[in-house]
């Protein structure tokens, strides 16, 4: 995992001035808090990346179940933050709205720990799926699994939308992945 950059940078001024044309009167309280506490955690991680980023070795082998909590809420550089929090603000502007507060912060408590969960399990699978051990020491961080729990809870509350991803209308059942793939593109890994 690559050591990523301190401090002030394009992606989170890009982020912050987007925040701003949105108003923060605008931005439900938890959707607020989660921006908040990313934002922080990105200026003053509470460890190094190689040590709250989550791996089958890591969370398993070693025990080390805090990084379970730890690695959603980090971000490997700015554009990593910019993208997830830029997605967490429109999700969670829509379900917040339609959740109510106290219920939307536990979703996204229970989505936080569990995205890890399914995490770990998906790359056991693939260690025993293709003998390839290598897998136990894929290390993640990031918002993004919550990120698209919320789209697949968002597509639930609100079916049969259209959302605009780079000016094309796309069903929004499917714009979560063409978001994926996006993503992908302008940042790989």
């Amino acid at each position: 995992m690559e050591r990523r950059q301190r401090g002030v940078s394009a992606g989170l001024l890009l982020l912050l001035y987007q925040i701003s044309q949105v108003g923060l009167q605008n931005i439900p309280s938890v959707t607020l808090g989660v921006l908040v506490l990313n934002i922080f955690l990105f200026l003053n991680p509470l460890r190094p990346l190689t040590e709250v980023c989550l791996s089958v070795n890591e969370a398993v082998h070693r025990k080390n179940w805090q990084r379970l909590l730890l690695a959603p809420f980090h971000h490997a550089d700015d554009w990593h933050l910019y993208y997830n929090m830029i997605s967490m603000l429109w999700k969670g502007i829509m379900l917040e709205r339609k959740l109510k507060s106290i219920w939307f912060a536990y979703i996204i408590a229970v989505f936080s720990v569990l995205i890890g969960v399914v995490y770990i399990v998906l790359e056991l699978l693939l260690v025993i799926i293709l003998d390839d051990p290598s897998y136990e020491m894929n290390c993640g961080v990031g918002f993004s699994g919550v990120l698209f729990a919320l789209k697949v809870l968002n597509n639930h509350y609100n079916p049969g939308r259209v959302s605009s991803v780079f000016g094309l209308p796309i069903s929004s059942k499917y714009a979560c992945w063409v978001e994926l793939v996006a993503i992908h593109l302008i940042s790989p890994g």
